[in-house]
Order: structure tokens, then sequence, then C-alpha cells
């Protein structure tokens, strides 16, 4: 078959690519259901026909009075929710509510996003810019307004909240819903500005949770008794982990650094404590580099983190201090085996400040010689990743350590900004000159900080294949 392309050509074809967006809506809404709900929302941006797919079913609701104080309201809006659910719930769509307070001259914009796995995301907007601190509880030990069978059957389904930019005029409305909301396995929060303090008290279905980017939170308290997954982005807030002893994976991502808030050496100490039995963790560097110059001796607490597996350390940079602090934090993870260093130089460098060590004499930023003969020995690590790698001498450093420590390593490699990924390898300076020798394209070696042995990087051939995410 020939094809002769031209300008008249290359818009049937162009035309023939677009044959999905020429058929009916139902259909459409069918493909959509059939994706999972973040990929489905991003066909509005496709074309001008996508977009009217996902144009918003609108309803508007007035109040005499502020919905904060009033208990009626919420449960009226409550029931317009219950309805969202159980309308065709095999298909995603769109709910615009607008709550308009005609004698304050103020309008609370929720978007209520349906998908087809039994979720729902939830953006609050304000027509008005309003500024408020506010405080948000949320239980799932009350009966909230669902009292007749209908309204129950509406929210069992919910198993999915994804709660995005919730104001102070909206606290109240929140807390109604989750209330309702008693099968539900997985709350995302994120985006909340104004919101200092967030307290979750779940039953026996929540099993994991996100809090993300609430640039005014000081306090976070969590009681989850079958959480197990529990995932934290922005600043450092106080958070207190109440009965959540089945955790399996955390994540700790304080990209922002310290906020306004206090670093609590104490604190701190209290929430890795309630961490000691999670196999999969997650944690930012300068938080380890804060603790040891604040004179915390890890192999001298009274815990480990005895189910550590796989450990994911993440941080805008390798320097001294962080990579001593790392190594003095591996005395704690006796039986860890996966180990994933990620370097994010788009994030922010978190300066650490000066401390009086009140605790224990100094005892880092030593030589390195001293750090190497305190690091324990790694006798199950097997995997070490660095993502985001650059060859400079700290960085170096902490990769001899690991092959000296780890007597059972089957792989250390680098993955770089190109995703192209090389394995490295420890080579004596005798076998370096054999290998010199063959000049082979895809190898390089570079001379150890002690220059008594050679690393030897040599690229892989499907680096294309390996997944980044750390």
């Amino acid at each position: 078959m020939n094809i002769i392309c031209s300008n008249s050509g290359k818009e049937i074809m162009e035309d023939m690519l677009d044959l999905i967006s020429g058929l009916p809506f139902e259909i459409l809404r069918r493909i959509l259901s059939l994706l999972p709900l973040e990929e489905a929302v991003r066909t509005s941006t496709l074309s001008t026909v996508w977009k009217k797919v996902w144009a918003p079913f609108q309803v508007d609701m007035d109040f005499d009075t502020n919905p904060i104080t009033n208990h009626e309201d919420c449960k009226r809006v409550i029931q317009v929710i219950g309805t969202i659910l159980r309308s065709y719930y095999d298909c995603p769509e769109v709910w615009k509510l607008c709550l308009n307070f005609p004698e304050s001259k103020k309008d609370l914009i929720v978007l209520a996003t349906k998908g087809a796995e039994n979720e729902v995301h939830f953006e609050f907007s304000k027509r008005e810019k309003i500024s408020g601190k506010f405080k948000l509880k949320l239980e799932q030990t009350c009966q909230g307004f669902s009292n007749n069978p209908t309204m129950k059957a509406s929210f069992s389904v919910l198993k999915t909240l994804h709660l995005r930019s919730v104001s102070h005029l909206a606290q109240d409305l929140v807390s109604a819903l989750f209330s309702n909301c008693q099968l539900l396995e997985s709350l995302k929060i994120e985006k909340c500005v104004g919101l200092e303090s967030l307290d979750i008290e779940a039953g026996n279905s929540l099993q994991n949770l996100a809090v993300l980017d609430c640039p005014d939170i000081v306090d976070l308290t969590i009681s989850a008794p079958i959480l197990k997954s529990f995932s934290y982005q922005g600043v450092l807030p106080q958070i207190h982990l109440v009965n959540t002893l089945n955790l399996v994976n955390v994540v700790l991502n304080l990209k922002d650094g310290l906020g306004n808030n206090e670093f609590d050496c104490e604190e701190i100490l209290l929430l890795l404590a309630s961490l000691k039995e999670v196999e999969i963790l997650t944690i930012s560097g300068w938080l380890l580099e804060w603790l040891c110059s604040a004179g915390v001796i890890f192999r001298c607490l009274r815990f480990q983190f005895n189910k550590l597996k796989e450990l994911r350390w993440i941080d805008s940079l390798i320097n001294r201090a962080k990579r001593d602090s790392l190594a003095c934090f591996l005395n704690i993870a006796p039986i860890l085996e996966r180990l994933f260093i990620k370097i994010e130089r788009t994030n922010s460098s978190v300066p650490c400040p000066y401390f009086h060590q009140y605790w224990h004499e100094p005892h880092l930023w030593m030589d390195f010689a001293t750090i190497e003969s305190n690091t324990s020995q790694l006798d199950h690590l097997k995997v070490v990743t660095f993502l985001g790698f650059s060859i400079k001498e700290d960085q170096l450093l902490l990769m001899e350590l690991l092959l000296k420590k780890a007597s059972m390593l089957n792989s250390m490699s680098v993955i770089l900004p190109t995703n192209r990924i090389w394995r490295v390898v420890k080579v004596s300076l005798h076998d370096q000159q054999k290998q010199a020798s063959s000049n082979h394209q895809n190898q390089i070696a570079v001379l150890s900080p002690t220059k008594d042995f050679f690393f030897g990087f040599t690229e892989e051939i499907y680096s294309g294949h390996c997944s980044t995410n750390a």
C-alpha cells in the first residue's frame, strides 16, 4: 500500500487519528470508565469534544447562614453528595456545587470529580479570596447524617477520597463528609492553605493516608488501627501516630524544611520510635543530619528498625555531614536489604543550624576512617541504587563504605538524570590496568578517594526500562 503525503493529506491523517472524538458521548464516557481517574481527567485537554465530556453538572445552593456553624446546611450538602455518589457510578463525571451566602456576599465552589472505581476528588475554591487559619478534625467514630438505608448505601461504596484546597469555610462540611465514609480505605489531603492542625481518627477501614503540601500545618495527629501506608510531604510539623501498629510503608518527604515550626529533637525521636516496625521507609536526609548535629547517636538509642527492609533516602545533595549521618542511621537497620539514595537537585537545600550538643559529646564530623569503623556490618544489604548521582568525593566515599560493609551485596547501580544506568563494581589497581588496555566503550573507571582501588562503571544495555522512582 502506497501513502502519498501532502498538506491536505496531513489534515486527513490528523482527522483519522482523532476518530475517537467523533464517537457519541455515552461511548466516550464508557472509555473514561476504563481509565484510572487521574488519567481520565487528563483527556479534558485533548480537544474541545473531550472538554465537553467533562462539563460539570452544576448545583446551586443558597444559605441564609454560614454552614460552618449550621448543622442543617451541612446536612443538605451531604444529601446532595449522596445523590452524586448514586448517579451513574459506572462512569466518571464532574459536579459543581456552588454554595452561596447572600448575607456575607461569599461563595464557596466545590468541584466533585467522581471516578468509576469508588473514588471521589473534592476540590474547594472561593470566588472571593478569604484567608484564615483553621483546625480540621476528622472522625469515623460518629454516625454522621446517613441515618436512612439509601444514604448509607451511597457512602458505603466510597473507598477513595481526595480532598484538595480545603479552607476554613469548608472545615465542618469536610468533617461531616468524612464521618459518613465509614468504609473509606484511602484518603488524600493536599494543598490546604491555612490548615494548622489536622486530627484524624479513623475506624477499621482506612489503610492508606497521604497528607501533601499543606504549608501552614503545625500539628498532625493520626489514629488508624489498620493503616498500612502513610505518606507525608511538605514542611516538618509535629507528627503524632497513635494506634498505628500495622504501618508497613511510611514516607517523610520534608522537602520544604522546617517552615515556621520549631525543631524539637525529642519529638522527632518519639516519631521515629513510633515507626520502628515499618518495613519500607522514605526519609529526608536533612532530618538525619540535624539529629546527628544535635548530639543523637543512633546506635545508642533504645529502639531499632528491626523490620526495615527498604530505606529510601532523599535530599538535594550529598555532602560530608549527610553522608556520615546516613552511615550512622544504618546502625539501627540491622536487616536492611535495599537502599535507594535519591538526589533531587530541584529541591531547596535545608541548611543545618548550629546545635549545642546537650546529650552527648560531638561524635560526627571526624575523619572518615572513624566513621567507617563505627558503622555496623550490613549483612543483609543486597541492592544499592543511587539516583541523580554525580562523581564527587563524598558520594564516592559513601559508595566505598557500602561496598566494604555489605558482604552480601548483589547490585550497586547509578541512575543518571537521563535514565542511563551504570553498574558499579570495585576494581583493583592491577585489574584496572588490564581493563584499560581493552578500551571498552561503555566502561569508565574512577579512582577511589583512598587511592587503593578503582570504581568500575559499566553501562547497562537495557537502561531505558528501569524505573527511577524512589
